[in-house]
Protein backbone atom coordinates (compact mmCIF):
# COMPACT_ATOMS: atom_id res chain seq x y z
CA UNK A 1 0.00 0.00 0.00
CA UNK A 2 1.39 3.54 -0.73
CA UNK A 3 1.82 5.71 2.01
CA UNK A 4 0.55 9.70 2.19
CA UNK A 5 2.85 12.19 1.90
CA UNK A 6 4.15 13.53 5.43
CA UNK A 7 2.98 16.92 4.62
CA UNK A 8 -0.27 15.20 4.06
CA UNK A 9 -0.55 13.37 6.76
CA UNK A 10 -0.02 16.49 8.96
CA UNK A 11 -3.00 18.02 7.32
CA UNK A 12 -5.12 15.28 7.74
CA UNK A 13 -4.43 15.38 11.60
CA UNK A 14 -4.60 18.73 12.18
CA UNK A 15 -8.08 18.84 10.27
CA UNK A 16 -9.94 17.48 12.42
CA UNK A 17 -11.83 19.98 14.61
CA UNK A 18 -10.45 18.79 18.24
CA UNK A 19 -10.16 22.44 19.67
CA UNK A 20 -14.11 22.88 18.86
CA UNK A 21 -14.90 19.70 20.92
CA UNK A 22 -12.85 20.39 23.49
CA UNK A 23 -14.26 23.87 24.11
CA UNK A 24 -17.75 22.34 23.31
CA UNK A 25 -17.01 20.27 26.36
CA UNK A 26 -16.22 22.67 28.17
CA UNK A 27 -19.54 23.78 28.36
CA UNK A 28 -20.75 21.19 30.88
CA UNK A 29 -19.44 21.47 34.42
CA UNK A 30 -19.18 18.20 36.28
CA UNK A 31 -20.00 17.86 39.87
CA UNK A 32 -17.53 16.53 42.91
CA UNK A 33 -18.13 14.63 45.65
CA UNK A 34 -21.79 15.81 47.26
CA UNK A 35 -22.47 18.15 44.73
CA UNK A 36 -25.19 18.23 42.02
CA UNK A 37 -24.90 18.49 38.39
CA UNK A 38 -25.23 21.67 36.56
CA UNK A 39 -25.24 21.93 32.76
CA UNK A 40 -23.65 25.58 32.13
CA UNK A 41 -24.94 24.74 27.94
CA UNK A 42 -26.74 22.66 26.74
CA UNK A 43 -25.75 21.03 23.22
CA UNK A 44 -28.18 21.48 20.06
CA UNK A 45 -28.40 18.61 18.27
CA UNK A 46 -26.16 19.63 15.51
CA UNK A 47 -23.18 20.12 18.09
CA UNK A 48 -23.97 16.27 19.43
CA UNK A 49 -23.92 15.57 15.49
CA UNK A 50 -19.84 16.98 15.37
CA UNK A 51 -19.50 15.69 18.95
CA UNK A 52 -19.95 12.18 17.96
CA UNK A 53 -18.41 12.48 14.38
CA UNK A 54 -15.39 13.65 15.51
CA UNK A 55 -14.96 10.99 18.69
CA UNK A 56 -16.10 7.89 15.42
CA UNK A 57 -13.16 9.64 13.52
CA UNK A 58 -10.64 9.95 16.41
CA UNK A 59 -12.18 7.03 18.24
CA UNK A 60 -11.75 8.54 21.51
CA UNK A 61 -14.96 6.83 22.56
CA UNK A 62 -13.46 5.90 25.88
CA UNK A 63 -11.59 7.96 28.26
CA UNK A 64 -9.28 4.83 29.40
CA UNK A 65 -5.62 5.95 28.03
CA UNK A 66 -4.76 7.94 25.03
CA UNK A 67 -6.92 8.54 22.30
CA UNK A 68 -5.02 6.65 18.88
CA UNK A 69 -5.31 9.54 17.05
CA UNK A 70 -2.94 11.43 19.71
CA UNK A 71 -0.25 8.88 19.65
CA UNK A 72 -0.15 9.02 15.78
CA UNK A 73 0.32 13.17 15.87
CA UNK A 74 3.31 12.84 18.62
CA UNK A 75 4.51 9.81 16.38
CA UNK A 76 4.42 12.40 13.48
CA UNK A 77 5.68 15.57 15.11
CA UNK A 78 8.24 13.73 16.42
CA UNK A 79 9.36 12.30 12.97
CA UNK A 80 9.33 15.61 11.56
CA UNK A 81 11.39 17.65 14.66
CA UNK A 82 14.11 15.07 13.71
CA UNK A 83 13.69 15.65 10.04
CA UNK A 84 13.99 19.19 10.52
CA UNK A 85 17.03 19.12 12.54
CA UNK A 86 20.75 19.86 10.92
CA UNK A 87 22.70 17.33 12.30
CA UNK A 88 23.34 13.93 10.97
CA UNK A 89 20.52 11.88 12.63
CA UNK A 90 19.78 9.59 9.56
CA UNK A 91 19.35 6.55 11.96
CA UNK A 92 17.02 8.46 14.22
CA UNK A 93 14.80 9.75 11.82
CA UNK A 94 14.48 5.94 9.96
CA UNK A 95 13.58 5.27 13.57
CA UNK A 96 11.51 7.45 13.93
CA UNK A 97 9.41 6.59 10.16
CA UNK A 98 9.27 3.39 11.10
CA UNK A 99 7.54 4.13 14.58
CA UNK A 100 5.49 6.26 12.42
CA UNK A 101 4.65 3.81 9.71
CA UNK A 102 3.89 1.17 12.61
CA UNK A 103 1.24 3.24 14.10
CA UNK A 104 -0.36 4.32 11.51
CA UNK A 105 -0.57 0.80 10.25
CA UNK A 106 -2.02 0.69 13.87
CA UNK A 107 -4.56 2.99 13.41
CA UNK A 108 -5.31 2.28 9.97
CA UNK A 109 -6.86 -1.29 10.71
CA UNK A 110 -10.06 -0.35 13.45
CA UNK A 111 -10.79 1.86 10.23
CA UNK A 112 -10.69 -1.08 7.77
CA UNK A 113 -13.03 -2.78 9.71
CA UNK A 114 -14.91 -0.09 10.73
CA UNK A 115 -15.67 0.65 6.15
CA UNK A 116 -16.41 -2.87 6.16
CA UNK A 117 -19.11 -2.64 8.90
CA UNK A 118 -20.75 0.89 6.68
CA UNK A 119 -20.37 -1.34 4.03
CA UNK A 120 -22.21 -4.26 5.29
CA UNK A 121 -24.41 -1.35 6.78
CA UNK A 122 -25.03 0.26 2.96
CA UNK A 123 -25.96 -3.51 1.30
CA UNK A 124 -28.23 -3.98 4.35
CA UNK A 125 -29.80 -0.68 3.40
CA UNK A 126 -30.31 -1.31 0.05
CA UNK A 127 -31.99 -4.86 1.02
CA UNK A 128 -34.22 -3.20 3.10
CA UNK A 129 -35.07 -0.74 0.43
CA UNK A 130 -35.85 -4.02 -1.77
CA UNK A 131 -37.55 -4.96 0.57
CA UNK A 132 -39.61 -1.65 1.10
CA UNK A 133 -40.27 -1.55 -2.36
CA UNK A 134 -41.67 -5.11 -3.01
CA UNK A 135 -43.99 -4.53 0.42
CA UNK A 136 -45.09 -1.42 -1.65
CA UNK A 137 -45.85 -2.96 -4.18
CA UNK A 138 -47.61 -5.71 -2.55
CA UNK A 139 -49.46 -3.39 -0.58
CA UNK A 140 -50.83 -1.91 -3.82
CA UNK A 141 -51.69 -5.16 -5.38
CA UNK A 142 -53.64 -5.96 -2.27
CA UNK A 143 -56.05 -2.47 -2.36
CA UNK A 144 -56.60 -3.87 -6.15
CA UNK A 145 -57.67 -6.88 -5.04
CA UNK A 146 -59.56 -5.43 -1.86
CA UNK A 147 -61.18 -2.86 -4.67
CA UNK A 148 -62.20 -6.05 -7.19
CA UNK A 149 -63.52 -7.91 -4.57
CA UNK A 150 -65.64 -5.39 -3.09
CA UNK A 151 -67.34 -5.01 -6.82
CA UNK A 152 -67.76 -8.82 -7.10
CA UNK A 153 -69.42 -8.69 -3.86
CA UNK A 154 -71.40 -5.99 -4.83
CA UNK A 155 -72.46 -7.86 -7.92
CA UNK A 156 -73.13 -11.44 -5.75
CA UNK A 157 -75.31 -9.24 -3.42
CA UNK A 158 -77.79 -8.05 -6.66
CA UNK A 159 -77.63 -11.47 -7.52
CA UNK A 160 -79.09 -13.05 -4.73
CA UNK A 161 -81.26 -10.30 -4.87
CA UNK A 162 -82.77 -11.72 -7.51
CA UNK A 163 -82.72 -15.46 -6.83
CA UNK A 164 -84.74 -14.23 -3.65
CA UNK A 165 -87.11 -12.67 -5.75
CA UNK A 166 -87.20 -14.95 -8.30
CA UNK A 167 -88.23 -17.49 -5.49
CA UNK A 168 -90.43 -15.42 -3.54
CA UNK A 169 -92.48 -15.24 -7.33
CA UNK A 170 -91.80 -19.28 -7.44
CA UNK A 171 -93.53 -19.53 -4.25
CA UNK A 172 -96.47 -17.52 -5.05
CA UNK A 173 -97.31 -19.54 -8.47
CA UNK A 174 -96.81 -22.84 -6.04
CA UNK A 175 -99.37 -21.79 -4.47
CA UNK A 176 -101.53 -21.60 -7.11
CA UNK A 177 -104.04 -24.48 -8.22
CA UNK A 178 -102.90 -26.97 -10.86
CA UNK A 179 -103.34 -25.74 -14.22
CA UNK A 180 -105.79 -28.38 -15.05
CA UNK A 181 -107.95 -27.67 -12.30
CA UNK A 182 -108.27 -23.99 -13.30
CA UNK A 183 -109.06 -24.75 -16.21
CA UNK A 184 -111.80 -26.97 -15.35
CA UNK A 185 -113.39 -24.15 -13.21
CA UNK A 186 -113.19 -21.83 -16.09
CA UNK A 187 -115.48 -24.30 -18.36
CA UNK A 188 -117.23 -24.89 -15.34
CA UNK A 189 -118.16 -20.92 -15.33
CA UNK A 190 -117.86 -20.64 -19.15
CA UNK A 191 -121.27 -23.06 -19.22
CA UNK A 192 -122.47 -21.34 -16.19
CA UNK A 193 -121.91 -18.00 -18.21
CA UNK A 194 -123.57 -19.67 -21.33
CA UNK A 195 -126.40 -21.24 -19.51
CA UNK A 196 -127.72 -17.87 -18.03
CA UNK A 197 -126.78 -15.84 -21.35
CA UNK A 198 -129.22 -18.35 -22.83
CA UNK A 199 -131.76 -17.63 -19.81
CA UNK A 200 -131.33 -13.92 -20.07
CA UNK A 201 -132.02 -14.53 -23.68
CA UNK A 202 -135.36 -16.85 -23.08
CA UNK A 203 -136.51 -14.23 -20.20
CA UNK A 204 -136.21 -11.44 -22.60
CA UNK A 205 -138.04 -12.77 -25.03
CA UNK A 206 -140.86 -13.88 -23.02
CA UNK A 207 -141.38 -10.42 -21.77
CA UNK A 208 -140.98 -8.95 -24.93
CA UNK A 209 -144.12 -11.04 -26.28
CA UNK A 210 -145.65 -10.40 -22.98
CA UNK A 211 -145.63 -6.69 -24.03
CA UNK A 212 -146.76 -7.19 -27.33
CA UNK A 213 -149.76 -9.32 -26.41
CA UNK A 214 -150.85 -6.20 -23.79
CA UNK A 215 -150.47 -4.16 -26.51
CA UNK A 216 -152.92 -5.80 -28.90
CA UNK A 217 -155.37 -6.59 -25.88
CA UNK A 218 -155.58 -2.53 -24.99
CA UNK A 219 -156.17 -2.30 -29.06
CA UNK A 220 -159.04 -4.64 -29.17
CA UNK A 221 -160.67 -3.16 -26.04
Amino acid sequence: MERPHCAQIFIILYLIPEVRCDQMLKGRKVSGRGEAVTANYAFSPLDDDIIIKHRLLTRTTTTRGEPPLKKLQKKFTSFVVEVEKDTDNYGDCEKLARAFLQEMSTFEIPLLKSKAVVDANVREKENFNELKDDINRQIVQAQADIEDLKKLLEESKIERQHKEECEAIRKLIAAQPPRSETQKMITELEKEIAALDAENTAGSRLLELRKKQGREDRVWQ
